[in-house]
């Protein structure tokens, strides 16, 4: 159950007619609405703190990248390769999200790079204030690269701007090459799909012409990359947006201006 958003919904029964009938009815519509406005009002309080982020971000010439992914889809990993195959060349520090445990930021640290653990508890999702105090303890020095680490969930993260400049979803091949019309507003809300963990398709049925045609069905704007970040392949091609998206952000080029091309 989320703390936070409601995504638990409410649980109903329809095994036995209803006696209150009418009368249910418009309490379960009461009840409905109540939830949508709460639901409305969490948001609108979400997006003013994203927006004080993107300020602190912007006036500190920082590029932030939410990655956000099912569990185990392997963000941890792309991570800690991306971390120590740019080293000296962009300076990444890590915000980390998890329910529970510091396991992941643990592993981050040891690459060296500074890296801030959230454990949310019931919460299933990163929010705007919780990453504002989370950057001001991590203390980003200019022009550097923030990457947030959401909580393993392709449902809420997707709702809650952090203010972030861009977001990737990660897709291991594992999943399912469905998940974009199962999820759409989490690919909707993207701008890069990286498909994970290719070095396995040859033990998986996983389509990925398939997969990024129905990606593209939901956000036709959404770039695509297939890597695998445990053997590195097409790794570099993610370091090339990598750059590219430091270059706009930290360059002449206005902040929030994202290039959707792969």
């Amino acid at each position: 159950m989320c703390a936070s958003c409601g995504c638990s919904g409410h649980e109903h029964t329809h095994d036995q007619e209803d006696e209150r009938g009418l009368a249910h009815a418009h309490e379960h519509a009461h009840a409905h609405a109540t939830s949508i406005k709460l639901e409305e009002r969490i948001l609108a309080k979400n997006e003013r703190y994203a927006q004080r982020n993107q300020d602190w971000l912007e006036g500190r010439n920082v590029l932030t990248l939410n990655l956000m992914s099912s569990p185990g889809a392997g963000k941890t990993t792309l991570l800690e390769r991306t971390i120590r195959a740019l080293r000296g060349e962009l300076e990444i520090g890590v915000v980390e999200g998890d329910q529970e445990t510091s396991f992941d930021a643990e592993r981050l640290r040891a690459t060296g790079c500074r890296t801030l653990q959230i454990n949310t508890g019931t919460g299933c999702h990163l929010e705007a204030q919780m990453l504002g105090a989370a950057l001001k303890e991590l203390n980003p020095p200019p022009r550097s690269v923030v990457m947030i680490e959401n909580v393993g969930n392709l449902v809420c993260p997707a709702l809650f701007d952090l203010g972030e400049h861009a977001r990737i979803v990660i897709l291991s091949v594992t999943e399912g090459d469905d998940k974009p019309l199962k999820y759409p507003h989490m690919f909707r809300s993207c701008q890069l799909m990286l498909v994970n963990k290719v070095d396995l398709l040859g033990y998986v049925q996983f389509d990925v012409e398939r997969c990024v045609e129905r990606a593209r069905q939901i956000n036709p704007a959404i770039a695509s990359l297939t890597v695998s970040a445990t053997t590195g392949e097409g790794m570099d091609g993610w370091y090339e947006w990598l750059r590219r998206q430091h270059r706009l952000e930290c360059g002449p080029a206005a902040f929030g201006s994202v290039q959707s091309g792969a």
